[in-house]
């Protein structure tokens, strides 16, 4: 009974509910301020292959609650505090590099049981994209007005065994695509010290740069372009908030962060981000800070009352990776890098009265979610 429960759980959708069609931008793509960040991510289905219908970095729903860490270890007090904020100089131009990655997957191992309507596959929405960031001007409030010129960009959306966009500016087949009339545009944007993205000043002449027939080609450009899609792309999630970033090596900050898998429910994880230590390189002092992330109860309440689905976590095995890396130039009050993954498998045995001699067959779910954002000029 219990296996047949499984199944009409699992036969109603766990391919199609399961796991989202993707979004990021980020890796997005991404928090609130460092006093904590909650932002929810909902899942999309994996549908199948003959049925996909193109639909990418739609706006994600944030919950936002600060949480301050107390210092993980005392310092003496002749040590300097130092400030982990962004520095705004007129007509400044900086060139980065970002990548985005979110996979589904499902996978079998074994023997696959008789009449299950699970098909091994991946879906997977990656972006790369190189652009200048030019201070305009700072307003009143300390924010600087921002704009943002796209260099390049490479563009990978495959559902299953289908992909639907695969577009990299760099290859010279590809003038006549769509999306190389990106290259060059742009759009504005508000940017505060702590590196959220209070708002989208202006994203008018890009979107009107991208035409043709191919659907797939230019709703990938409408999901690129959209305010929420360039919140996430361009807010830098492991910055601490505005009110706490005097801070002295072995002090921590944190946030939280939700992801929602649909059928598999919703989970909210605990980012942990900790000085470790500041380097003297080239003249230039670097800050060095490590994130971790522990699966939280605090928004546990909360998450039950918006899920609208049944949720079979509980029948699987869960494995689970959250981490991150942040270099920080405190001379020039500018990202050197930053990196976080979170990945995810759900694991479920299954036996088979026919198959006993070969052993049971396995089913394995999986996400991932990647964001990397390098200086590169």
């Amino acid at each position: 009974m219990k296996q047949e429960k499984f199944f009409g759980l699992l036969a109603a959708g766990v391919i199609c509910s399961v796991l989202l069609v993707l979004s990021i931008s980020g890796c997005a793509p991404v928090t609130k301020e460092a006093t904590v960040t909650s932002e929810v991510e909902p899942e999309k289905p994996m549908p199948k292959a003959e049925t996909v219908k193109v639909a990418i970095e739609k706006p994600e729903p944030e919950i936002v609650k600060p949480i301050v860490e107390k210092p993980v270890a005392e310092k003496p007090a002749a040590e300097e505090a130092i400030t982990i904020a962004l520095k705004f100089t007129p007509q400044d131009s900086t060139t980065y590099k970002m990548i985005t990655d979110a996979q589904q997957s499902v996978k079998w191992e074994g023997s696959i049981p008789k009449g299950s309507d699970f098909e091994s596959g991946v879906n997977q929405n990656r972006v790369e994209m190189t652009f200048t960031q030019q201070i305009q001007s700072i307003n009143d409030k300390g924010n600087c007005i921002a704009k943002i010129t796209i260099k390049g960009l490479k563009y990978y959306f495959k559902v299953k065994e289908d992909v639907l966009v695969d577009f990299d500016s760099s290859r010279a087949e590809e003038p006549d695509n769509p999306l190389s009339r990106l290259i060059g545009q742009g759009y504005t944007i508000e940017i505060t010290t702590a590196g959220k993205v209070a708002k989208v000043v202006d994203v008018s002449a890009a979107p009107a740069a991208v035409t043709g027939r191919n659907s797939s080609v230019r709703k990938a450009a409408a999901s690129l372009l959209a305010p929420a899609a360039i919140k996430r792309r361009h807010g830098i999630v492991s910055l601490p908030g505005a009110g706490e970033n005097q801070l002295r090596t072995g002090q921590s900050w944190g946030s939280l962060k939700t992801f929602s898998y649909g059928l598999m429910g919703s989970k909210s994880y605990k980012k942990t981000y900790t000085l470790k230590e500041i380097k003297e390189t080239g003249g230039r002092q670097i800050a060095e800070v490590e994130m971790n992330a522990v699966a939280s109860s605090e928004l546990a309440e909360q998450l039950h009352k918006e899920q609208m689905t049944d949720d079979i976590s509980k029948m699987f095995d869960n494995v689970e990776t959250y981490t991150g890396r942040l270099k920080f130039d405190l001379t020039a009050g500018k990202i050197e890098k930053s990196f976080e993954k979170m990945q995810t498998e759900w694991i479920k045995a299954i036996d088979e009265p026919s198959e006993k001699e070969k052993g049971p067959a396995v089913l394995k779910m999986g996400t991932i979610r990647l964001y990397k954002m390098e200086r590169i000029d």
